[in-house]
């Protein structure tokens, strides 16, 4: 399954990733951040289910993990190759041409806001194959169907392994509905590290 993930990298080189995690998130990202080399020639877009109200942790937690540039993202902002953009609580996070981010108030979608499906469904609209969506561990189906979209758009998907996940319910509802690239969080990061390395 590495072996396949890092083919499909250097056939299809994505310009966007797209990650969305809920329920068991800190774990996940904590495997799959670290590996990422500093020179990632792609951005990465990353949505994490949170509570209104409050600041976010998570801009902190990914610079604890991650050798790149960590971004709180803001409405209209480019998204530029080796930095990690995070959501921001209460709007959702959408990928416009460009790529830019644009923030949205718009209803919770699947109870949340921000919303995992929200954020794959314009990411396949805007970068159809020119991306790679992952799903990480959460409790919920967000982002299976964003997912599924993505992967119709011709883009690269890639899902946590079940078996390797603090949640399983949200890898599960994603391969119940597209035949995606079940990968343990290190090996998402093994491959997205072995395909950045050789773009250095």
């Amino acid at each position: 399954m590495l072996t396949e993930a890092i083919a499909a990298l250097h056939r299809q080189p994505p310009v966007l990733v797209a990650v969305g995690a809920s329920a068991g998130a800190a774990q996940a990202l904590g495997q799959l951040l670290p590996k990422l080399p500093p020179a990632l020639p792609a951005a990465i877009v990353v949505v994490v289910h949170m509570p209104p109200g409050v600041p976010s942790a998570l801009p902190a937690l990914v610079r604890s993990l991650c050798p790149l540039s960590v971004v709180e993202v803001d409405d209209k902002m480019a998204l530029e190759p080796g930095t990690v953009y995070t959501a921001v609580p209460d709007y959702h996070l959408l990928v416009d041409d460009g790529p830019t981010a644009a923030l949205s108030a718009d209803p919770p979608v699947a109870r949340s806001r921000p919303s995992i499906d929200v954020l794959f469904e314009s990411v396949a609209e805007t970068c159809r194959e020119r991306a790679l969506g992952i799903l990480l561990s959460g409790a919920n189906d967000d982002g299976a169907a964003g997912l599924a979209r993505m992967r119709a758009f011709g883009a690269l998907t890639w899902v946590q392994r079940p078996d390797t996940a603090e949640m399983t319910a949200m890898p599960e509802a994603a391969l119940a509905r597209a035949p995606h690239l079940a990968l343990a969080p290190a090996e998402m990061g093994d491959a997205l590290a072995a395909w950045g390395r050789s773009h250095g």
